[in-house]
């Protein structure tokens, strides 16, 4: 597919710190893009110099055909940017925001109510329409900050760090909204700090580590590079995992004597499993948890970064 978002070798320099090292990026049309990384891993700055607010230290970014650094303003028509923080004035309305935004954007006073009145229903504000918007919650303002990024439809959607500080609740209807605007064509790039938003929104992730992007590739392909699945057993007692352990043979790993929890690799898929509640039912063993593991992004981003999480 034909890459809207495409960068190769880009690279940044501040004083005393390289945040990009030659970063390449390949986003086909009507898919999203997760960055990965902790702090100072370079999302952000990945994300700045795309939407045209930094220029690039080397290589090339290209935008919706546009190169962001010879032709930015025909790449700031075709994009909109959500920052970690909701870009609304809380002393106008949420109407009044998108109206304003829509006006400055050149629909017309009429164009402009109209697009105000389709997002703010779409985004479940129309009953909160008419409050001022610094009386919103965490969850709505973020909500609105994404209607005003939509007033003109863009082509590229950049959000960064989208569902810092909101509830789960909130969280899930701002996932909501991503999908929603993806279904029409929309292409996004996603910074996030939460794995599991990466999980249900990306199509592909790039995860980065000190400016460079060391993995590349959908969830389940990046998951397989930790390793297979495998079986998780906790024992009722812990006192037990030793006799597990035996019982189940050298394959076993991961063995927590603390936590009467060990591990099983899936070498022959459920002939493993079957063949493990034998072994340990021939014990006489009581089991409190059996169940097949898969590899979580968690797993991922500690085996490429070597750091607990993303942040």
């Amino acid at each position: 597919m034909d890459a809207v978002v495409e960068t190769h070798e880009l690279r940044k320099r501040f004083p005393g710190h390289e945040a990009l090292r030659g970063v390449d990026l390949h986003v086909p049309a009507g898919t999203v893009l997760g960055l990965l990384g902790h702090n100072g891993a370079g999302k952000t700055t990945t994300v700045r110099i795309l939407a045209t607010l930094l220029a690039p230290g080397g290589g090339t970014a290209r935008v919706a055909g546009f190169d962001v650094a010879r032709e930015p303003q025909e790449v700031r028509r075709r994009i909109a940017l959500a920052g970690q923080y909701a870009a609304v004035d809380g002393q106008l309305t949420g109407r009044e925001n998108l109206v304003l935004l829509g006006r400055l954007l050149r629909l017309g006073t009429r164009g402009a109510r109209t697009r105000a009145a389709e997002l703010l229903d779409r985004f479940g504000l129309a009953a909160a329409a008419d409050r001022p918007a610094g009386t919103y919650s965490g969850g709505m303002r973020r909500r609105l900050d994404l209607a005003c990024c939509l007033v003109t439809r863009p082509a590229v959607l950049f959000l960064d760090e989208p569902s810092a500080g909101l509830d789960p609740a909130s969280r899930q209807l701002l996932w909501t909204e991503v999908r929603e605007q993806v279904r029409t064509g929309i292409t996004v790039v996603l910074t996030t700090q939460y794995l599991e938003e990466a999980d249900q929104l990306a199509d592909r992730i790039a995860v980065l580590d000190s400016g460079s992007v060391v993995a590349d590739g959908t969830p389940d392909e990046l998951k397989r590079k930790v390793g297979g699945e495998w079986l998780g057993v906790v024992l009722a007692d812990p006192a037990d995992v030793a006799a597990a352990a035996a019982a189940l043979g050298p394959a076993a790993t991961d063995v927590d004597r603390a936590a009467g929890r060990l591990s099983l690799p899936l070498d022959d898929g459920m002939a493993t499993v079957a063949a493990a509640a034998a072994a340990l039912s021939r014990a006489g063993l009581a089991v409190a948890d059996f169940a097949v593991r898969r590899p979580s992004l968690d797993d991922v981003f500690l085996a490429l970064t070597g750091k607990e999480k993303a942040a």
